[in-house]
C-alpha cells in the first residue's frame, strides 16, 4: 500500500501561511480526514505479510469496526449539518457536502484494499492452514444437510419474514444489523415480490459444522433455506445489506432535570436515528438498491458496494481459534516488582506500606492490572483502616472487579463516592447500569458535570494510620477496566504524596459538590489550568532555546488538535526547540515547514496493543519534567472534559517513562512518520547484519517466535536496538521479563 492521505492537494503553499493560519487551515488538518489517515495505518497491519495470519484477520475486523464508529459519530455529525443547511464550515469553503465526497472516495478505496487482502491473501492463507471461511454451496451434500437441520432447529424459529408492499410498510432496520433483501415471484400471478429477513444478531455469524475449522456465513445458511420462510413462492435471489445509523444526537444538558433520564432517552432516540450508510453486496441489482435508497432516504454517495462479506468486524471471534502458530507470541502481564510479594493472602496494609515507601509506576499491559491497580482498590475495600474511597469511572467492564470492590467497601460501612460518567460514548447503557447498581449498594453516585465529560482516571483512598489521616492516590491514563488493561498501553501512578492527595480531594469536591477551585498544587486539571500550564511549559522551552540553554519536548498522546497548543509548538520550533511527537491518531501539526516546523518530528505507532498512554516530557534547562494522565492535546480534552495530569518526580520513574518514549522513537517495525508533504510513510529501514540472526536481518518474524527467537536474543544488543528491529511493544514486553529476571 503506497503512502496515502485523505487530504486533497493544497492550492496554497504552506510556507505562505502564518502560524495562526496553519493552526486553523483545513489543508493541514480536518478531523474526519485525519481520522481516515489513522485507519489507513491500522489497515496496513492487515496488509503487511510480516503480521501473522490471524492477527491480519484481526486488523481487518478492527479496521471495519473503526469505520462503523466513524460513520456513527463523525459522518453522523456531518449529515446533521447537511440536513441543517450548513453551507461553509471553514474560511476555505469546506462544506459538509465537499467533506462527504472526500470521505466517500477514501472509504471506498479503503474497503477495496481491505477486501482484496481478505479474499486474496488472508483467507487463502488460512485455508492452507486448514481453516476455511467457506461458501454454503462449496460444501458436500451431507454437510449442507447438516446445516439445513441446524437451520430448522436453531434459526428458523427466530426469523420473521417482512413483506414490503402497500399493505406492509418498509420495516424498521436496526443499527449495524445484517439483513437479506429477498426477491421472489408469485407463481399464481407472476408478480415479483420483495421482502426483508433480518439475520439474527443473537446467533453466531459464522456457523461451524461438526466442530471443524470450516466456517459458513449465517446469512448463506439462511439464504439456502428460504423456501421454509416463503413456501410456495419462486425464490429469485437474496442479497445481503447492512445499515449504519447516526449516533451524533444533539441534546441540551442545561435543560435536563435528570441527567440519567436524559441519557436514557438519548439511547432510545439513537435506535431510530437517521441512517447514514447503506452497505450492499456487489451483486445486488440496481432496482433493489433503489428501493432501499428511497425507503431510507439516502443518496448514491451513502451506498457502499462490497465484493466480500458485509460487516467484517464480525470476523473478530474467528481469531480465537486454536492455531497459535498463526498468532502473535502470547503475552501474560507480569506482576510489578514492587508488588511481587502480594497475593490473595496479603494483608491490605502491606500494599499501602509499599506505596508509602515511594511512588509506583505501573505500565499496562506489560504489568498486570489485577496485581497492581485492581489489588490497590480491593485492598482499600477490605482494609478496616480505610475510611473513604473516591473514584471516577469512565468506562469499565460489565463484570468489573473494581465495581464489585466499591460495592464491598460500601457494604462494610466505608464512605464511597463514585462519579460515573454517563456520557461515555457507546458505554452509556453499561454506565447507567453500574450507576444504579452502585446506588443500590449505598455508594454515593454522581453522574458528571453539566456541559463537561469527566474523563479523568483517578482514585482517592483515605486511611487512618498511627500518624493520622493518610491519603493514597491512583492517577492513570486508562480506564479502570481489566479487559482493556490487557489490550491498551496505559500508565498508572500510585502515590502517597500529600500535595497530590490534597489536589485530588479538591478535584473530587469539584466533581461531587459545588466548587470554583482555580488553583491546584501539583495537578494539571482541565478545564481549569491544564491548557495554560502546557502552553507555559512549551513557552519555557522556547525561551531556553533562545537563551542557548538545553531545551526539548517529547510528548506521546492519542491525538493532537488543540490550536492553542499547536501555535505554541510552532513558536517553540521557530525558537529552535527540538520537538518529537508520538501521536497515534488525529494530528493537526504539520512538520517540516520551512521557517516554522523544521524542528518538529511526528510519528505514529500502530501495533498489537492500542497505544493509549499520554506522556509529556520537557528538558527544562537540564532539570527534566515528566507528566502522565488522561488528557491528549485535543481541544475536547483541554476545554470540554474534566482531566487530570500528574507530574512524575521520582528520577527512577522518569527513567522508565523515557525508556517508553525512546522505544517508540526507535521503532522501525510498526511506526510511521508524518512527512512535510502531509503523507504518512512507514519507517521501515534496511537492517544491518551485525550480530543479528537471519530472522532479524529479514525482519520477518513468524508468530511462533519462540521457535527461533527468545526475549534474551532479541535484547542482546539492548532495548533500543530491539525496539528498532522488533517494534516498541515487543521490546517492552521483553524488557519487562528481563527486569524481573525471567530471561
Amino acid at each position: 500500500m503506497p503512502p496515502v492521505s485523505a487530504y486533497p492537494p493544497s492550492t496554497t503553499p504552506l510556507t505562505n501561511l502564518s502560524i495562526d493560519e496553519l493552526a486553523d487551515s483545513p489543508a493541514v488538518y480536518n478531523r474526519e480526514l485525519s481520522w481516515l489517515d489513522f485507519n489507513w495505518r491500522v489497515l496496513y497491519e492487515a496488509l503487511d505479510d510480516r503480521t501473522p495470519l490471524l492477527e491480519r484477520l484481526k486488523f481487518i475486523a478492527i479496521t471495519s469496526s473503526n469505520l462503523d464508529e466513524f460513520f456513527r459519530k463523525r459522518v453522523g455529525g456531518l449529515k446533521r449539518q447537511q440536513a441543517a443547511g450548513v453551507a461553509n464550515l471553514t474560511l476555505h469553503g469546506w462544506t459538509p457536502d465537499f467533506q462527504m465526497r472526500l470521505i466517500a472516495r477514501h472509504v471506498r478505496a479503503m474497503v477495496q484494499y481491505q477486501t482484496h487482502a481478505l479474499l486474496n491473501e488472508i483467507l487463502p492463507g488460512l485455508r492452507e492452514e486448514g481453516m476455511r471461511v467457506v461458501a454454503y454451496d462449496e460444501l458436500p451434500a451431507d454437510r449442507q444437510e447438516e446445516l439445513a437441520a441446524f437451520f430448522r432447529r436453531e434459526i428458523y424459529p427466530i426469523l420473521t419474514p417482512l413483506a414490503v408492499d402497500p399493505g406492509h410498510p418498509f420495516p424498521f432496520i436496526s443499527n449495524l444489523s445484517l439483513s437479506l433483501a429477498v426477491e421472489m415471484r408469485d407463481p399464481v400471478n407472476g408478480e415479483v415480490r420483495f421482502a426483508r429477513v433480518k439475520v439474527p444478531s443473537n446467533r453466531a455469524r459464522w456457523v461451524t459444522v461438526n466442530d471443524s475449522l470450516d466456517f459458513v456465513p449465517l446469512e448463506q445458511v439462511i439464504t439456502h433455506n428460504l423456501e421454509l420462510l416463503f413456501p410456495g413462492m419462486e425464490l429469485i435471489a437474496a442479497y445481503p445489506f447492512r445499515v449504519t445509523r447516526n449516533a451524533d444526537i444533539a441534546r441540551s444538558e442545561e435543560e435536563a432535570d435528570d441527567l440519567l433520564e436524559m441519557i436514557s432517552e438519548e439511547l432510545r432516540e439513537r435506535r431510530f436515528a437517521p441512517i447514514v450508510r447503506l452497505e450492499v453486496a456487489e451483486s445486488m441489482p440496481e432496482d433493489i438498491r433503489t428501493i432501499l435508497m428511497q425507503e431510507m432516504e439516502l443518496h448514491h454517495t451513502d451506498v457502499y458496494h462490497h465484493e466480500g462479506p458485509l460487516g467484517v468486524a464480525d470476523l473478530l471471534p474467528l481469531t480465537d481459534v486454536n492455531l497459535p502458530h498463526l498468532k502473535n507470541q502470547s503475552w501474560t502481564p507480569q506482576t510489578h516488582p514492587a508488588f511481587s510479594g502480594v497475593g490473595s493472602q496479603t494483608r491490605p496494609a502491606d500494599i499501602f506500606s509499599i506505596i508509602r515507601k515511594g511512588d509506583v509506576l505501573v505500565h499496562h499491559p506489560y504489568h498486570s492490572f489485577a496485581t497492581s491497580t485492581q489489588a490497590f482498590i480491593e485492598a482499600a475495600a477490605r482494609d478496616p483502616q480505610v475510611l473513604a474511597i473516591k473514584q471516577t469511572l469512565y468506562r469499565t467492564s460489565a463484570d468489573s472487579p473494581v465495581g464489585r470492590a466499591l460495592i464491598q467497601a460500601a457494604e462494610r460501612g466505608k464512605q464511597v463516592a463514585v462519579l460515573v460518567e454517563l456520557k461515555a460514548r457507546f458505554d452509556e447503557e453499561r454506565n447507567i447500569e453500574w450507576a444504579r447498581t452502585l446506588e443500590d449498594a449505598g455508594v454515593h453516585v454522581a453522574y458528571g458535570l453539566v456541559g463537561l465529560k469527566t474523563h479523568t482516571k483517578t482514585t482517592l483512598v483515605v486511611r487512618e494510620e498511627e500518624e493520622g489521616i493518610q491519603v493514597y492516590a491512583h492517577i492513570g491514563t486508562g480506564n479502570y477496566n481489566p479487559k482493556t488493561a490487557g489490550l491498551y498501553t496505559d500508565l498508572g501512578l500510585l502515590t502517597a504524596r500529600p500535595e497530590v492527595g490534597a489536589d485530588l480531594m479538591d478535584l473530587f469536591n469539584f466533581l461531587t459538590g459545588y466548587s470554583r477551585q482555580r488553583h491546584f498544587r501539583r495537578l494539571l486539571v482541565a478545564p481549569v489550568n491544564m491548557q495554560d500550564r502546557f502552553v507555559e511549559l512549551i513557552d519555557t522551552e522556547a525561551a531556553n532555546a533562545l537563551a542557548g540553554r538545553p531545551s526539548g519536548i517529547v510528548a506521546k498522546m492519542n491525538g493532537l488538535d488543540d490550536a492553542v497548543v499547536v501555535r505554541a509548538l510552532y513558536r517553540a520550533s521557530q525558537a529552535g526547540v527540538p520537538i518529537r511527537l508520538i501521536v497515534r491518531g488525529n494530528c493537526r501539526i504539520q512538520p517540516g515547514i520551512e521557517g516554522i516546523s523544521e524542528n518538529i518530528e511526528v510519528i505514529s505507532v500502530i501495533g498489537r496493543f492500542l497505544e493509549h498512554h499520554r506522556i509529556y516530557s520537557f528538558v527544562n534547562d537540564g532539570e527534566p519534567l515528566y507528566f502522565i494522565g488522561s488528557a491528549d492535546w485535543m481541544s475536547r480534552n483541554l476545554m470540554d472534559r474534566v482531566e487530570a495530569i500528574v507530574p512524575v518526580e521520582d528520577p527512577a520513574l522518569q527513567e522508565q517513562l523515557q525508556r517508553i518514549l525512546d522505544c517508540c522513537l526507535k521503532d522501525r517495525r510498526q511506526s510511521w512518520t508524518l512527512q512535510g508533504d502531509g503523507l504518512y510513510h512507514r519507517r521501515d529501514e534496511p537492517l544491518s547484519s551485525n550480530g543479528q540472526t537471519a530472522v532479524q536481518r529479514d525482519g520477518r518474524l513468524p508468530a511462533a517466535q519462540d521457535a527461533l527467537e527468545t526475549a534474551a536474543t532479541r535484547l542482546q544488543n539492548g532495548i533500543d536496538d530491539a525496539a528498532r528491529i522488533y517494534g516498541a511493544q515487543q521490546a517492552l514486553m521483553d524488557w519487562t521479563q528481563h527486569s524481573l529476571g525471567q530471561i
